[in-house]
This record gives structure tokens, sequence and C-alpha cells, in this order.
């Protein structure tokens, strides 16, 4: 019995899955979508490495592989066919489609929760020119180094450690390299039952908003500001208040009497990139005394100074323990591993840990492990080293296209960061141009996201992480064209 070669079957044009992995998952979608019949045997292994142009032996390794996973078995001198169980089973899934009745309304209805979703296309990688917050160049991740911690945290020896529930504990190994290596560099000393580990600050926000809303007093936030922080408050029930912000970031004569915490990014603010200064971050704390409120303290992207020096953290300044410090390594390793950190006084730890049991008992202590051990070998602080180098390239690069093609906006100072904010003269919309450049394949975040009552529609943020240097001009020019069109 001879095979058709279904030329049908094709490698991904781009994947970051090897070429066994990648024949893998081609042959097995074709086998889960019934595309392949069980009675024929598949292209021999020479005949599928024509076609994929790759060697014999991946096409060989690859059906021992499939084998392996039950979709696929070798008959001796007949080659590899459709495994029949699994043939079997999509015959009694399609007869149970069939039967399915049609989508059904919800029995229930839901009011309007007016938070603010991502609204980035979710294939945002395959624009050209992706102008948008929070992502990171996957080239610039050290793979090696991760791989070696990942090996090193499975092995046996360190099993027991991470495959146990931990709700009442972090990995004690984490939290002393949070400790040495990323808290006294920000100048703030904390002792271990006075760090939370969390899965990024967006759950560290939504823990500190359960456990604060019981209070009944507003929560007040910059405005324009960042909007997974009002999500996270709003979803716990807080009533939000809007604080303006200046050259000098917040405004401590602008809080609302009564509030019982204010959210602030001081670093680099959201989204205007713009530095509290060392005056201001005093004023805020002698306000949080003389007004009896928490300051949540963002520490966004402390680390990403080009042009000065990084200012100190408010919390390395309280001395009244008002200051919660928030922090995420979602910048300076990876926003898919998902992991951030709270530093507060003991007692608001311990109601925060009782919180975060309720919601998912803990983060994955396995990464918690991984990570420890990527600081503790040295890959955390060479990594930052060379994402700080190539950033700051790219952040001059970009503040060069910036003045060159969009001098006519305003655009706010800025001493590092991975992105700038732009705003137009009135009457600008920049939601259109948002829409008009993505048709482009340029994708840019609107900055009425970032305003409370989103009634500020003229501003818009360009973030530069993800665009390779080679590209930034060219992708502000298109940027450039579009605003010229818009203001003619």
């Amino acid at each position: 019995m001879s095979s058709t070669t279904p030329r049908f079957l094709k490698l991904p044009e781009k994947s970051s899955l090897s070429l066994r992995d990648q024949i893998c998952e081609v042959v097995s979608a074709a086998i889960m979508s019934d595309a392949l019949a069980p009675d024929r045997p598949l292209p021999s292994c020479r005949e599928l490495a024509e076609q994929f142009g790759v060697s014999r032996n991946t096409v060989f390794a690859a059906y021992n592989r499939l084998v392996d996973l039950e979709f696929l078995v070798s008959r001796n001198r007949s080659g590899y066919f459709v495994n029949p169980q699994m043939a079997a089973s999509q015959n009694a899934q399609s007869e149970n489609e069939a039967l399915k009745p049609g989508p059904q309304p919800c029995p229930v209805s839901f009011p309007p929760n007016n938070l603010m979703p991502v609204l980035n296309p979710l294939d945002w990688n395959a624009y050209p020119y992706p102008f948008i917050y929070n992502q990171i160049d996957p080239d610039l991740f050290p793979v090696d180094g991760w791989r070696e911690c990942t090996r090193q945290a499975l092995g046996r020896k360190t099993m027991p450690v991470w495959a146990s529930d931990s709700v009442e504990s972090d990995s004690p190994q984490l939290i002393q390299q949070l400790r040495q290596r990323l808290l006294n560099i920000r100048g703030i000393y904390a002792e271990e039952d006075e760090i939370l580990i969390t899965l990024g600050s967006q759950n560290a926000l939504f823990i500190l908003g359960s456990i604060f809303a019981h209070t009944g007093k507003p929560v007040a936030l910059e405005d324009p500001g960042f909007f997974g922080a009002r999500n996270a408050f709003r979803m716990a029930g807080s009533e939000l208040v809007g604080v303006p912000i200046d050259s000098d970031g917040l405004i401590p004569a602008a809080l609302p009497p009564e509030c019982q915490l204010v959210f602030t990014t001081p670093s680099h603010q959201f989204p205007t990139m713009v530095t509290m200064s060392e005056k201001r971050r005093r004023e805020l704390l002698a306000a949080a005394d003389e007004k009896d409120f928490l300051i949540i303290e963002d520490d966004y992207e402390a680390e990403m100074n080009y042009v000065a020096k990084s200012s100190p953290s408010m919390k390395s300044m309280d001395e009244t323990g008002r200051v919660i410090y928030v922090g995420s390594l979602s910048k300076t390793i990876s926003p898919g591993i998902r992991l951030g950190f709270i530093v507060a006084h003991r007692d608001i730890i311990k109601e925060a840990r009782v919180a975060r049991g309720v919601m998912m008992r803990h983060p994955p202590t396995i990464v918690q492990e991984i990570v420890a051990l990527f600081f503790q070998l040295g890959h955390y602080d060479a990594h930052l080293r060379n994402i700080e180098r190539r950033y700051k390239t790219r952040w001059h690069a970009m503040d060069a296209a910036l003045t060159k093609h969009l001098g006519m906006l305003t655009r706010t100072a800025s001493e590092g960061g991975t992105s700038f904010w732009l705003t137009a003269p009135k009457g600008f919309d920049g939601a259109e141009l948002a829409a008009r450049l993505e048709r482009k394949g340029v994708l840019i975040d609107r900055g009425r996201d970032y305003y409370l009552n989103y009634d500020n529609n003229r501003s818009f943020r360009l973030g530069f992480a993800y665009v390779p240097v080679c590209d930034l001009e060219d992708g502000v020019r298109i940027i450039a064209d579009e605003v010229t069109a818009l203001m003619g």
C-alpha cells in the first residue's frame, strides 16, 4: 500500500519550535482535524523530508515522538499510521459535536463593569511596528541561563522544595535574593515576613485593594494613570478619585479628603513617564502622616534610567511605615513569568497573605525556585545590564526620531523607561489616529484609556521595547504622516 504525500502539510513560516516539534505540531493538528485517513500510511520519512526541506532523521524523530504520544502507530514494513484509538475518539467527538445544540443565551444579564480591557490585537507581534507598552524584546532574554536554572530546579533533590503546597510561605531563596539584589538597591530594608510574592504587580494591587475595601474610603490615583490599578481597585469595590499630575508627578495638594490609599508611580509615572521629584515625594509622605492615608508605591521601570541617576524610592524615605511598595519582574525578566512582590508592614503582609490564599493559594513555587536560581547564579544582574544598555540605545534613537518627525506635538520630559507620551493640540482625535495606524501596521496606545473618565483624547503613548532599533525611525515616520494628515 503506497502513500500519497498530503500537500496541505506545511511547516509554519515563523515558529519558535525546533524542526522536529514543528513537524509534530503539523501532523498532530492534521490528525485532530480528521484530515488524515486512518487506513493509509503517512508519507515516508524520505517523502516528507523532501516536501519540508529537512533531513530524514528529523522526520524520523518527529514520527517516533508522535508514536510515543500515541498519535501514530508504527507497523513493520508498512510505515506509520494514525493510531486507530485516536481515529475512534475523533469519530466519537464528531458525532457528539453534531448532537450539540447551538449556543444558548446567558440566563443572566451583567451590568457594565466599567473595567478597562487590554485592547491590543492577539497577534500584535505580527505587526511591523508594535509601539505598545509592557512588551519586551524576546531576543534579549537569556534562554541558556533560564534553561540552566530550570534544569537545576527540576532536579530530584530540589523537588520536595516546590512539589508541596505553600500557602503560608514563599520561597525562602527568592525572598533572600529580592532582599539582597533588588530591595537594597532601592534603599529598602525589609524582614522576611514583610515581603509577599504575587502573580505580578496587577495581582498585588488587587490583593491590596481587597484587604482595604472594607474601610469604605476612596482610593486616589494619578489621572492619567495605570488602568491596571484602576481595574484592580474597582474590582475590589473601592470608590476611585483621580488626582492630576504635573511635571513633578502627582500633586499632593489635590488629594481628596478622607482617602484610605493613594496609588502612585513615582519613578516613571504611568503613562507620561514623568519622574517625581524628591521634594514632591517628601510632600506626599508628609501629607500621608497629616491626613492619615497609606501610599502604594508602584516602582515602575525604576531600573530604566538613561540620562539621570535613579531617584530614591519612597519606601526608602518612609519613616512611619505608611508606604506599601509594589514591584514586578515583568520588565526585567519577562511578563510571561508573572512574578511580583509586595513590601509592607508585617501586619499588612499577614492580611495580604490570607487574601492571596483565598484567590489562588500561592504563585507556582517551581517558578519561584527557578527565579531564585536566576538571581543566585548571576543571570539576573547580567541580563539587567544587557537590557539597560540595549534600551538606552533605543531610547536615544526614539528620542531623535520623535524630535525629527513629531516635533509638532508636546512631549513630556523623561529620564528613561521604555515609552514616550505625546500630546496634540485641542480637537485632535487620538482614537482615530490609532485606528488609521493599525491599518498601516503600526500599533500605539490610545491616551484616552489612561484617564479615569476617558475624557482626554489628545494624547497617545509609544512603547519601543519590542521594536528593533533599525525600524524605529521608519515607524515614527508613518505615525508623523498620519498625525500631519489629522492635524491638516
